[in-house]
C-alpha cells in the first residue's frame, strides 16, 4: 500500500509531513539511521538512539558537537563554520522557542536528530547553513517505563541527573510523559592581558587572573497525547516545558603594568529561565489522494537575572532585569497526489512574536542612565508565509522537488520615546534533485539550488544602550576594545542564494562515503560595527557597537564523510568479522566579506577547516561496547573591520566511553569527556597597536550512568 510519511505524528520530519512518500515500501522492521538517510528525498543526515546513547551524554549539546560538520559555540550549534543564527534549530519541524537551551535537553527525550543541508518550502527558510531538526519521543505503541540515572563530576562535587519516561496506550489513544532533571557545576580559570586606553584615555597595560565558578539545576517535561480518531484521522497534542536556575561567581586578581587600567570587578550573579510551548495538530487523510494538516501553538519564554559586582569587597554595580518573549503560531498544508509518482502541496505559516525587556542598573546606588533605567523596551515581529511544493518521482532513478515560499516580515521596536516599524519581503525558490546511479540506490547524486535568509533576533532590534562594564563612568570616553552596545531596529534580513552538490555511496553493512560542495552568496550581511560617536546618555563621545547591514559576502566549502565497519572500508586488509566501526569527517571552508580588505576577511566564526574521527568496538562474547571520538578545529584570524582583527585559538574535544549490558533490561555506561582539554584562546587587536588577549581553561568531565527498562 502507499504510505503517507509520518501520517499522524507531530514528531515527524516537517518536509515529509507536508507531502506524501510516493514510493511503495515494505516495512520489515525499524530502519537504521543510514537507511533513513538513503531514502530521504532531500540531503540530510540522520542520528537515532544508538548515536545519542553512546557516550552517556546528559544533554543534546554534547551530542551535537560530535556530529560531522557541526561545532558548538556557547549553546549555539553551527554548521559549515558559519556563525550563530545561520543554522535553523527545529523541534519536531517547528522553529525552537526563544531562549531554548540545548544543553538542558536530555537525549532520553529525543527520538532522533535530522541534519538538513538545504531548506524546503514547508519549513522556515531561515536556514542559510542548514537545519537541525530535533524530533522528540513519539507516542508509544505499548506500555513503557524507562529510567535513566546519571552521576557526573567536573568540579568540586558530583552532579546528579536522570530521566523517567512513562508511556501508555489505550485503544486509539496513546500517551508519553518524559521527565528529566539535570544539574551542572563547573569552574573555569581565565587570564586576560589588555593593552588599551585606560580610564584616563592614556595607554595602559594589565594582567587579570579570574576564577569563574558556575552551577545550576532544572527540569524538562515533554508530554505527548495522540488520539487516532480513525485510520485516516488523528489529533496530537504535545507540550515542551523547561525551567532552570543558575548561579555564577567570578573573582579576579590584578597586576597593572602601566597607566590607569580598566579592571573587571568581582561579581555574584544569579537568575533563572523558563520555556513553555504547547502545540496541537490535526491530520486527516480524507481520501486516498488528499491529505490536510492543520496545527497551532502558543509559546512563552522568560529569563530573570540579578547581578552584583564588588570592588574591594564593597557593592559597586547592581543589575536587575527580566525579559519575556511570547508567541503564537498557526500553520497548515494540503497535499494532493496527482498520481503514484507525483504530488503537489500548498500551505501557510503564520507567527506573531513579542519580546519585552525591563532592566535597572545602578552604580553605587545611583541610576546609571537616569532616563532609561527601569523603563520597558519591546520588539515585535509578525511573520506570514505561503508556499507551494511539487514532489515528482520522474523515474525509479530520478526524483525532483520544486518549492516556492514567500514570507512577509514586519517588525516594530518600542522604547526611548521612539517607535520604529520595518517591513521586508523574502521570496525563496528551492529546487532539489536526486539521481540514483543504480536501481538499488547505493550510489546517489544530490543537488540543490535554494534561496534562504537570516532574520535579526528580536533582541538586536531593541535600541537600548548597554554601557561597557569596564568604562561605567559616563563622563569619560571608553575604549574601542570595550564599546557600549545598542540594538538597531532598522535591520534587514540577510539573503543567501545557495548551491549544493553531493555524491553518496552506501556500502555493505551500513557504511557510507559522501563528498559534497556548497556555495552561498549573501547580501545585507549583518555585523557589529564599532564607532566613536556622541550619545544621549553621556557628556562625551563613546565607542558604540551596533549591528548593521554591513556588506555582501560569499562562502564555499568541501565536506567529506566516511563511516562503516572496518572490514567494509578496507576489504581484504582486515578480518571482515572484526566488530570495529569507524567514522570520520573532514571539512574545508572559505569566505570573503566584500567591504573588508583581505587577507582573512572571512565571515565571523568560520574556521578554515574542521575534522572529526571516531571508533566503536564491540567485544566478541562479552556484553561490552567501547568507543572514542575526537573533534578538532585549528586556530585562525578574522578581520572584523579595517582596523580590528580577531584571532581564535584551536579547539580539540576528545571523549571515550565504555558500556556494559548487565542484563536484558539494564545497562551501565562510563564516559569521560574533554580529555586533555585545550585552553580557549582569543586575541583581539586594533589600531594603533592595542590588544586584548584572553584564555580560559576547561575541565575533563566524568559521567556514570545506568539505564533500566522497568
Amino acid at each position: 500500500m502507499a504510505l503517507w510519511a509520518q501520517d499522524a505524528s507531530l514528531t515527524g520530519d516537517a518536509t515529509q509531513r507536508a507531502g506524501a512518500k510516493l514510493e511503495r515500501v515494505e516495512i520489515t522492521g525499524r530502519q537504521t539511521d543510514t537507511e533513513l538517510r538513503r531514502r530521504a528525498q532531500t540531503a540530510k543526515q540522520v542520528y537515532g538512539r544508538e548515536e545519542m546513547d553512546k557516550f552517556g551524554d546528559t544533554n543534546v549539546a554534547d551530542v551535537l558537537q560530535r556530529l560531522p560538520g557541526i561545532t558548538m559555540q556557547g549553546n549555539a550549534p553551527r554548521m559549515r563554520g558559519l556563525g550563530a543564527g545561520y543554522t535553523l534549530v527545529l523541534i519536531n519541524g517547528d522553529p525552537a522557542p526563544p531562549g531554548f537551551a540545548l544543553d538542558q535537553l536530555d537525549p532520553a527525550q529525543v527520538e532522533r536528530i535530522e541534519v538538513s543541508k538545504g531548506p524546503t518550502a514547508s519549513q522556515s527558510a531561515q536556514a542559510v547553513a542548514g537545519a537541525i531538526n530535533i524530533i522528540l519521543k513519539e507516542a508509544p505503541k505499548r506500555s513503557q517505563r524507562d529510567l535513566r540515572i546519571g552521576l557526573g563530576y567536573r568540579y568540586e562535587r558530583p552532579s546528579l541527573g536522570g530521566s523517567l519516561t512513562i508511556g501508555e496506550k489505550w485503544g486509539g489513544i496513546s500517551m508519553s510523559l518524559p521527565v528529566s532533571l539535570f544539574q551542572w557545576r563547573g569552574q573555569n580559570d581565565s587570564t586576560a592581558l589588555r593593552s588599551a586606553p585606560g580610564l584616563d584615555g592614556l595607554p595602559s597595560g594589565v594582567a587579570q587572573s579570574g576564577d569563574n565558578r558556575f552551577e545550576g539545576y532544572g527540569y524538562n517535561l515533554t508530554p505527548l497525547l495522540n488520539w487516532r480518531i480513525s485510520d485516516d484521522e488523528t489529533l496530537t497534542w504535545q507540550s515542551f516545558i523547561q525551567r532552570g536556575f543558575w548561579n555564577n561567581t567570578a573573582t579576579f586578581s590584578n597586576r597593572v603594568f602601566s597607566g590607569q587600567a580598566a579592571l573587571d570587578d568581582d561579581s555574584q550573579n544569579q537568575g533563572g529561565w523558563q520555556n513553555l510551548r504547547s502545540n496541537l495538530q490535526w491530520v486527516n487523510n480524507f481520501s486516498s489522494d488528499d491529505r490536510i494538516e492543520i496545527k497551532a501553538g502558543i509559546q512563552g519564554s522568560r529569563g530573570t537575572y540579578d547581578n552584583q559586582t564588588l570592588r574591594a569587597g564593597l557593592p559597586q554595580r547592581h543589575s536587575v532585569g527580566d525579559n519575556l518573549e511570547t508567541g503564537f503560531t498557526q500553520a497548515g498544508n494540503f497535499t494532493h497526489i496527482l498520481n503514484a509518482q507525483h504530488s503537489l502541496a500548498v500551505g501557510w505559516d503564520l507567527e506573531l512574536r513579542r519580546r519585552e525587556e525591563k532592566r535597572e542598573i545602578t552604580e553605587l546606588g545611583l541610576a546609571q542612565i537616569a532616563d532609561l533605567e527601569g523603563q520597558p523596551f519591546s520588539a515585535r515581529v509578525e511573520r506570514s508565509a505561503g508556499y507551494v511544493q511539487d514532489e515528482w518521482q520522474i523515474s525509479p532513478q530520478w526524483f525532483t522537488y520544486f518549492g516556492l515560499r514567500g514570507e512577509r516580515i514586519a517588525t516594530r521596536s518600542e522604547g526611548m520615546s521612539m517607535d520604529v516599524n520595518n517591513i521586508s519581503t523574502v521570496i525563496t525558490p528551492m529546487w532539489h534533485v536526486n539521481y540514483k546511479l543504480d536501481a538499488a540506490g547505493k550510489d546517489i547524486i544530490r543537488g540543490s539550488i535554494t534561496r534562504s535568509y537570516k532574520a535579526p533576533e528580536l533582541g538586536t532590534l531593541l535600541a537600548r544602550p548597554s554601557v561597557s562594564g569596564l568604562f561605567a563612568d559616563l563622563s569619560k570616553t571608553n575604549a574601542e576594545l570595550s564599546p557600549d552596545r545598542v540594538g538597531n531596529p532598522l535591520l534587514l534580513p540577510e539573503l543567501a542564494t545557495g548551491l549544493d552538490l553531493a555524491y553518496e555511496k552506501y556500502l555493505a553493512g551500513g557504511g557510507l562515503f559522501s563528498v559534497g560542495v556548497f556555495y552561498r552568496q549573501v547580501s545585507d550581511l549583518i555585523r557589529n560595527v564599532s564607532s566613536l560617536q556622541p550619545v544621549s546618555y553621556a557628556s562625551v563621545p563613546r565607542w558604540v557597537s551596533r549591528p548593521v547591514n554591513f556588506s555582501k559576502a560569499q562562502t564555499a566549502g568541501l565536506e567529506l564523510e566516511l563511516k562503516g565497519r572496518i572490514g567494509d572500508l578496507l576489504p581484504g586488509l582486515t578480518d571482515p568479522r572484526l566488530p570495529l566501526n569507524l567514522r570520520s569527517a573532514l571539512n574545508f571552508y572559505q569566505s570573503e566579506v566584500a567591504a573588508l580588505q583581505g587577507p582573512n576577511n572571512r565571515l565571523d566564526g568560520q574556521q578554515p577547516w574542521s575534522g572529526s574521527f571516531g571508533a566503536d568496538y564491540r567485544f566478541s562474547g562479552l556484553p561490552i561496547n567501547m568507543g572514542a571520538s575526537l573533534a578538532f578545529t585549528p586556530d585562525y584570524p578574522t578581520r572584523q573591520s579595517n582596523t580590528q582583527t580577531l584571532d581564535q585559538g584551536r579547539v580539540r574535544s576528545m571523549d571515550v566511553f565504555v558500556q556494559g549490558m548487565l542484563s536484558e533490561k539494564m545497562s551501565a555506561r562510563l564516559a569521560i569527556n574533554n580529555i586533555s582539554p585545550l585552553n580557549a584562546e582569543s586575541l583581539t587587536t586594533t589600531l594603533p597597536n592595542y590588544s586584548s588577549y584572553t584564555t580560559r581553561s576547561s575541565r575533563t568531565g566524568i559521567q556514570l550512568g545506568m539505564e533500566i527498562k522497568l
